[in-house]
């Protein structure tokens, strides 16, 4: 109650609940700013229960125990504007997107989809070098390539020599299997190479 800005830091699974918690006392001139990553229609649902404050959709682009105030920030939303006002003076850095909430939470979503698949591909490599008594080396290995990696060849590269590769995650799969780890994102990405082998070859 009387707070310029309410932070609802929780998880998506709670957000909403965690809105309607404090709805009743919420007032015109607040902004209430949603900081869970979630998608398009609960950040919808959010802004609707917690009216008339106004509703900021933020997302959080960094690593908040390594940035704390200075973690950078995209925000939408009715009260995007509002919440940039209050958070930019006090060190953070906020990226305004626009008046429609969600906004700022597709972009994060986007992001994720590659951030969190690499972590889930370095998972399951990771494990698969310990079964085979080399993760050391493909830490090592891992990490050299994450400081070198150029997007551009990666994505026109992938297209480029799909068929190949395709033969060499299945041999991957394979080995992945013989050493106890199931090749989930290794399967995946045969799948995808799969398909743009197909297209280069019906071009």
């Amino acid at each position: 109650e009387g707070a310029d800005v309410v932070l609802s830091v929780n998880a998506a699974a709670v957000a909403l609940d965690a809105a309607r918690s404090v709805a009743d006392r919420l007032a015109a001139g607040q902004v209430f700013a949603d900081l869970n990553a979630a998608g398009l229609p609960l950040k919808r649902a959010v802004a609707e229960v917690i009216a008339p404050a106004a509703f900021a959709d933020v997302a959080l682009m960094g690593t908040v125990p390594r940035h704390r105030i200075r973690t950078p920030a995209l925000a939408s939303g009715p009260g995007a504007e509002r919440f940039a006002e209050l958070l930019r003076p006090l060190g953070m850095p906020v990226e305004v997107l626009g008046p429609d909430p969600g906004a700022a939470a597709t972009r994060k979503l986007l992001r994720s989809v590659f951030l969190k698949g690499v972590a889930a591909a370095a998972i399951e490599s990771l494990r698969a070098g310990k079964a085979a008594g080399c993760e050391e080396w493909l830490r090592s290995e891992l990490a050299a390539a994450l400081e070198t990696a150029d997007l551009e060849r990666l994505v026109t590269g992938s297209e480029r020599h799909a068929r190949r590769r395709v033969d060499e995650l299945g041999d991957a799969c394979e080995l992945l299997e013989e050493l106890g780890v199931e090749p989930r994102v290794a399967r995946a990405a045969g799948e995808w190479l799969s398909e743009l082998a197909s297209a280069a070859e019906a071009r």
